[in-house]
């Protein structure tokens, strides 16, 4: 009898489904994420979106992780809390019934960060504790990992748990001032260039983010860069600030590397913005992680059942 099963990522912004069969991912689909559902129940969406597959295939199991087991989600998962490593944070999960489909949804995690102020994340676990599955010597000593998005989260692991964490809302703020700000309304062109990301790295070395924020309009204004050049400069000024932030902490062991896990460009400038400091990074795929750790929890739950 063939296998299928649902394995889910659903963040705020963003619903990526993937369907497995016989152990191969053999479709995806994507959708709106969970803030963005307008008053529509989750669990209708998600059967929405799934259905085509439920009519092909004999789905029986669905497993998610991010927000969709926050109180806005399908079903809320309260968080686990840190040290936890990917035993805990398993025994952690929840399953519900909809629709004769079995819904199990991970815990996000609640842990101090590196100023020993409660943070929390949910969807980010799932990758960390993916990468430790795949590469087990990340699973031996202390580790600090990268999850750059909208709200980066940055991780420290030691001996396979999850100490602490720190959320950055660099990707949330670069949005907002490119998009509500008159920051990048001061030139009409709107060439790229590539040059801007480094200036915006190099001042981020040399000064306080709130004081260089306003070059990204005065330079159109004064040097003529183009709008271009203003979008790669605030990019670089903000992922500067946040990586020189995160070094001044002390959370990277000596001589240790950063391991990046997200979208490839996305993960290509941080990369760089390190590189600039002199730290070295490794770079693992979303959404690589995140399945190997959506797939532990199913394999969890059907050896609960």
């Amino acid at each position: 009898m063939t296998a299928a099963r649902v394995l889910c990522d659903w963040g705020g912004t963003r619903l990526r489904a993937s369907l497995e069969v016989d152990g191969v991912i053999v479709e995806r689909c994507e959708g709106a994420g969970i803030g963005m559902l307008q008053g529509r129940p989750p669990t209708e969406v998600l059967l929405a979106a799934i259905a085509p597959w439920r009519r092909k295939y004999r789905i029986r199991s669905a497993v998610l992780c991010g927000m969709a087991g926050s109180r806005n989600g399908v079903a809320e998962v309260p968080y686990a809390n840190a040290p936890v490593g990917i035993a805990a944070w398993t025994e952690s999960r929840k399953t519900v019934g909809q629709a004769e489909l079995a819904l199990t949804i991970a815990a996000g995690v609640r842990a101090r960060d590196f100023r020993r102020i409660e943070d929390v994340m949910r969807g980010e676990e799932t990758q960390v504790f993916g990468a430790l599955i795949l590469h087990p010597q990340l699973s031996r000593g202390g580790h600090l990992f990268l999850l750059p998005g909208t709200h980066s989260k940055w991780v420290e692991v030691n001996a396979g748990e999850i100490i602490r964490l720190q959320t950055f809302v660099t990707g949330e703020l670069y949005a907002l001032l490119c998009e509500s700000s008159s920051l990048l309304r001061a030139s009409a062109r709107d060439a790229e260039a590539e040059d801007g990301f480094e200036a915006g790295l190099e001042r981020a070395d040399q000064s306080d983010l709130a004081a260089s924020l306003f070059e990204t309009r005065s330079a159109q204004l004064t040097s003529g860069k183009t709008g271009g050049w203003a979008r790669e400069f605030l990019s670089g000024l903000l992922l500067g600030a946040e990586t020189r932030s995160m070094l001044r902490s002390s959370a990277l062991p000596p001589g240790g590397a950063v391991t990046i896990i997200g979208e490839p460009a996305l993960a290509a400038l941080y990369g760089r913005a390190l590189a600039r400091s002199g730290v070295h990074s490794d770079r693992l795929d979303g959404e690589t992680t995140v399945l190997a750790g959506l797939r532990r929890l199913a394999s969890i739950e059907q050896g609960a059942s």
